[in-house]
């Protein structure tokens, strides 16, 4: 996608080209799924999966697995493993854990109740909460009762060997990678990224006329790449789209000026 002369945007597909007066890029937060570059170093026969593409026990050899990413996704996949082999959980940033549910009901209609789900990334509280995360229904404690073996973050790895901060090391049959994903945003070939390859944006819309972006991490709110909130940023980028398409309308139905000399009809 890139924006054509005069005005607009061309989306060129695999077997076709539109032209398009405004375009929002609504991919979300998770394009590509990031794999460390440690994993080279492990042998063919470890078998390797990045989270994405898990789908339960079976996908792995019932024999040692490492789980690498302390996330939400790292801590739940590393508790169906448990069930049936012995497994490893690396940890590297610590996240917060919070229960699931709380007097019965489930955590986020009590962030949603006090607005934390709302909280805007300008406020002194969202620039506090932006870069942290949580564990939600998850925690060390609850996974080493599990049976599972709490390992720090993973340094490096060379045949069947993973190597840890401390140290340590661990012979594995199996690797998930819940290392999480990074943005790709390469098909937008416009003016409208930062030096570190960020957008540029307010609330989603662009300094180039008509280009939007809907579902950024923390594009607003805490809820902003959260299905259960995005709705919000939706709504306000259709209000702009309305917006822009009636400014166009009007200018277009405006009379042309006069020129020099030209009598009025």
């Amino acid at each position: 996608m890139r924006p054509r002369d005069g005005g607009g945007f061309l989306v060129e597909l695999a077997d076709r080209t539109y032209a398009a007066e405004q375009v929002a890029v609504a991919t979300g937060p998770f394009q590509v799924p990031f794999t460390p570059a440690i994993a080279a170093d492990l042998s063919t026969e470890v078998v390797q999966l990045h989270s994405s593409d898990y789908r339960s026990p079976g996908d792995l050899p019932a024999e040692a697995a490492l789980v690498v990413g302390g996330g939400n996704t790292g801590f739940q996949i590393a508790a169906e493993l448990a069930e049936s082999r012995d497994v490893h959980l690396a940890l590297g940033a610590r996240q917060t854990p919070l229960p699931q549910r709380i007097l019965g009901r489930d955590l986020f209609r009590y962030l949603e109740a006090t607005r934390l789900m709302n909280t805007t990334v300008t406020s002194r509280i969202g620039q506090r909460m932006k870069d942290k995360e949580t564990l939600i229904g998850s925690s060390p404690r609850r996974a080493r009762r599990q049976g599972i073996k709490m390992r720090p973050r993973a340094t490096g790895a060379q045949g069947s060997t993973v190597t840890f901060a401390d140290g340590s090391e661990v012979a594995v049959d199996a690797v998930v990678w819940a290392t999480g994903f990074r943005l790709d945003h390469s098909l937008v070939q416009a003016p409208v990224f930062d030096d570190r390859g960020q957008v540029k944006h307010e609330r989603g819309v662009t300094e180039l006329p008509g280009l939007y972006f809907l579902g950024l991490p923390w594009q607003h709110t805490r809820g902003s790449a959260l299905l259960g909130w995005v709705k919000d940023d939706a709504h306000y980028i259709a209000q702009r789209i309305g917006a822009f398409a009636r400014s166009h309308a009007t200018a277009s139905a405006s009379p042309a000026p006069l020129l020099s000399g030209q009598p009025a009809r």
